[in-house]
């Protein structure tokens, strides 16, 4: 039970920093799509170099606010849950 409650964990900890990819892809020319789909089929990591890599919209200003600092520290505890999970540190 618990390594298939790490396993969805770990799913949608994934899909979770697959989208935060994809918001920061939504800031530049190549949009939300192709950032947040190059990060579900290899790892959030390589859709955010693809995102950082392609040129920032000339009028993306800070639409987000403080909710994109949250987003991304949500997904980082996420993230560290997931692998302490794994690592058996946590006993459900």
């Amino acid at each position: 039970m618990t390594s298939f409650l790490t396993l969805i964990f770990g799913a949608l900890s994934g899909c979770f920093l697959s989208v935060l990819v994809g918001i920061v892809g939504s800031r530049r020319r190549i949009g939300f799509g192709v950032p947040f789909f190059v990060s579900l089929l290899f790892t959030p990591l390589v859709g955010l170099i693809v995102a950082l890599l392609s040129d920032p919209l000339p009028y993306a200003d800070r639409r987000w606010g403080c909710f994109g600092t949250l987003f991304a520290l949500l997904g980082l505890l996420c993230l560290v849950l997931f692998v302490l999970l794994l690592a058996g540190a946590i006993v459900l």
